[in-house]
């Protein structure tokens, strides 16, 4: 990887792309009629994904970047289950029919916060009211520290067979700095229970560019996260937004690594991880040579969601709960960020959609190459072009950001095919930003582009 590019490219701030367009430019003008209405005209015979949003921690993690709030009343969150089961019901009854569903992914905050009789419950109402495939992945994303024995045992019965990590980094320093100390062994301990009860899926999720994290420090958590063995890890460059996020402003900003020593840590864990074997796959994910991630990204048909990257190949994603994000084929959704406002909108028996974004043609088009740049480090302009009944050469003349991309040997483009050069792909996310039409630099929404 190349340190000068960088530096040129690396303080510019960019979306991730697990959307297109990106969460920012949803508006009100998407409300719960539009969302009814495109439920209801989902084709018969399709299936879909279900994303949970359990949005409790037990305390903060100064670093966390999502939609959560720390309690401490057990009450808080079984009456927010009750309304997940509820927000599930309206949403079936709106489809009007039990559709497939063969990913369900839990997501946070904390969704092991949950009694294990209250995760049991809302896995049977998915069951219930959906068709849940017996192949289907049931993916839950875990705090080592807090995870209970019974949980495991409700995560077993309840057919899940994939558990989400949250290691960030074994380093003392840095954990106290950010406010999770989290020991290796804790993480050691929950990795055998869940392999104990047949949840075999393992991921790990690691961050560089943390306070006082070092390139060396970097590499002692990947050391240790090895001997564990898990099957993928998904590696993330700290957003620090305290404009946003107002507990990232417990961080001290004069310990934060900087674009060239965030460079240097994310190649360094990058490169550990191939040496011991593990496909890089995209921009921050890196999995067994057999994962199915792996295979989905040799075979060209891996994809990219509001997870992150991933194997799942349907066009519907169903959000649930506050904040959750759902994709239809007609455009987006997003249910209300505060949680009373969402409980109360369920409450009334109606949809909580907040607000959302209806895809034109081009938005389509632009998204189809954003996801295959992302995923593949390339696309084939001319045949993704094709495909949406559009011409390259508009779309090539119009990026103009490629073109410094191109001179300086980030992108090559051959034809209508374009690119990017092995060295350079930690700046795929500046060749995505290239085909974004709506993006404006002005405003400092996104994490850096390194």
């Amino acid at each position: 990887m190349r340190a000068d590019l960088a530096a040129s490219y690396g303080e510019e701030r960019l979306p991730r792309y697990t959307s297109y367009p990106t969460a920012p430019h949803f508006s009100k003008a998407v409300g719960p009629d539009a969302y009814a209405s495109w439920l209801a005209e989902l084709p018969a015979g399709g299936s879909a994904s279900l994303y949970l949003h359990v949005p409790f921690c037990r305390e903060m993690c100064w670093y966390c970047g999502c939609h959560t709030q720390i309690v401490r009343r057990d009450e808080l969150i079984a009456g927010y289950q009750r309304t997940l089961r509820n927000e599930i019901g309206l949403v079936a009854e709106t489809i009007g029919r039990r559709i497939k569903v063969e990913h369900i992914h839990f997501g946070g905050g904390t969704p092991t916060i949950m009694q294990p009789e209250a995760f049991a419950e809302l896995m049977a109402t998915m069951r219930q009211k959906f068709f849940v495939l017996p192949s289907a992945e049931i993916a839950v994303e875990i705090d080592p520290r807090t995870l209970t024995a019974d949980m495991v045992e409700a995560m077993r019965l309840s057919g899940v067979n994939r558990a989400s990590l949250g290691v960030q980094s074994f380093d003392p320093v840095v954990q106290r700095a950010i406010n999770r100390v989290q020991s290796f062994e804790q993480t050691a301990s929950v990795v055998e229970q869940l392999r104990g009860a047949g949840i075999t899926g393992v991921n790990f999720d690691l961050i560089y560019g943390l306070p006082h994290q070092t390139v060396a420090s970097c590499l002692d958590t990947v050391r240790r996260s090895l001997t564990l063995a898990p099957d993928r890890f998904s590696v993330f460059g700290y957003a620090h937004v305290p404009d946003f996020k107002k507990h990232q402003r417990m961080i001290n900003e004069g310990v934060l690594p900087d674009g060239l020593a965030r460079h240097d840590q994310a190649c360094a864990i990058a490169n550990a991880l191939k040496e011991a074997g593990y496909v890089q796959i995209g921009l921050d994910h890196f999995a067994r040579p057999d994962d199915s991630m792996a295979v989905a990204f040799e075979d060209r048909t891996l994809r990219r969601n509001f997870q992150g990257y991933t194997t799942d190949k349907g066009e519907v994603l169903l959000g649930f709960g506050a904040s959750a994000i759902g994709h239809l084929p007609q455009g987006y959704v997003q249910n209300e960020v505060q949680i009373g406002a969402y409980a109360q909108s369920i409450a009334a028996g109606r949809l909580a959609t907040a607000k959302g974004y209806g895809l034109t043609d081009d938005d389509r088009l632009r998204a189809d190459i954003i996801e295959r740049i992302m995923c593949e480090f390339s696309a084939d302009i001319g045949d993704i072009c094709a495909r949406h009944g559009a011409e390259a050469e508009p779309m090539l003349s119009a990026a103009a950001r490629l073109k410094p991309l191109i001179s300086d040997g980030v992108v090559r483009l051959e034809g209508n095919r374009l690119a990017v050069a092995k060295d350079s792909r930690f700046l795929v996310r500046s060749v995505a930003a290239a085909f974004d039409a709506h993006l404006n630099p002005a405003k400092q929404l996104h994490s850096r582009a390194v």
